[in-house]
């Protein structure tokens, strides 16, 4: 055999599956009415701009290691939130609203200030077919439900951003504003003091400006660029980076933990004010 059939594009391959897959569950897992074959498989390279690869599943090449740094950079993310005064001087439900909807892109800013680097390599997943005739049809939720697992597309969207930040050499300070950009957006539903949010924002943009105006007079494109790495965080889920970073180490409810810490932080500090 040769070594291009190894790795051909399955994408012609499975242009059958659905209606085949289909037809066995409706027959509960018998053989196909006599006559009916499975689809010839595809001959040819795979078509141009296939997005096979892109779609492959990939986990950490040293999991421990990075897992251990993603929950420093979590921890050191939740101390940075909770040392901004003005978000301390929200509403309760404001601050439960930003940390649950804005710990993700910060904890991503995170790895990039601490230069987390990491390595992914690609796991091999049965497909619904080869599931199909060795353990008979799934139901229709194991069919259709999420794949925990990240694509490498996901994972080169969060080194394209790490990449672009060091790239940048961003300073200390201005990591500080660029968290203060994202924790105050006022953008999130749910939020009860949008107006003063979204002053906070600007007033964290407009510092930004300012300090690279002030610091780097020959760049006049690095404010610019620092917005544009900012804006590469949209397409990052929250529910990538607990697959990649924390589902390893069985550590998957991420957000009722940063609460759960907020919540004892708040407590304390009512508690030593109601002593003092």
């Amino acid at each position: 055999m040769s070594s291009g059939c190894a790795d051909m594009c399955q994408c012609k391959n499975d242009r059958g599956l659905s209606s085949i897959l289909y037809k066995l569950l409706q027959n509960g897992g018998q053989e196909l009415p006599q006559g009916q074959q499975l689809p010839a498989a595809a001959s040819g390279p795979p078509r141009q701009g296939c997005p096979c690869r892109s779609r492959r599943k990939v986990v950490l090449k040293c999991p421990h290691v990075t897992c251990a740094a993603a929950s420093v950079v979590l921890a050191k993310t939740l101390t940075f939130i909770k040392n901004v005064p003005c978000f301390q001087a929200l509403p309760w439900d404001d601050q439960l609203t930003l940390v649950r909807r804005c710990w993700a892109p910060l904890l991503v800013l995170g790895l990039a200030q601490d230069k987390v680097d990491f390595e992914t390599v690609e796991t091999s997943e049965p497909s619904i077919l080869h599931t199909i005739l060795t353990n008979g049809p799934p139901n229709v939720q194991e069919v259709t439900g999420p794949q925990h697992l990240p694509s490498a597309a996901e994972i080169q969207s969060i080194q394209r951003f790490l990449v672009k930040c060091w790239s940048l050499d961003i300073s200390p300070k201005e990591y500080a504003y660029l968290k203060g950009t994202l924790l105050f957006n006022p953008e999130l539903p749910g939020l009860h003091c949008v107006g003063y949010i979204q002053s906070l924002q600007q007033e964290a943009r407009q510092a930004l400006n300012e300090y690279v105006k002030t610091i780097y007079t020959r760049d006049q494109t690095r404010f610019f660029n620092l917005i544009i790495a900012l804006s590469m965080l949209r397409s990052i889920s929250a529910g990538v980076i607990v697959e990649l970073f924390f589902r390893p180490t069985g550590n998957v409810n991420i957000e009722e933990k940063l609460v759960d810490m907020l919540c004892a932080q708040s407590k304390a500090q009512a508690t030593g004010k109601t002593n003092a």
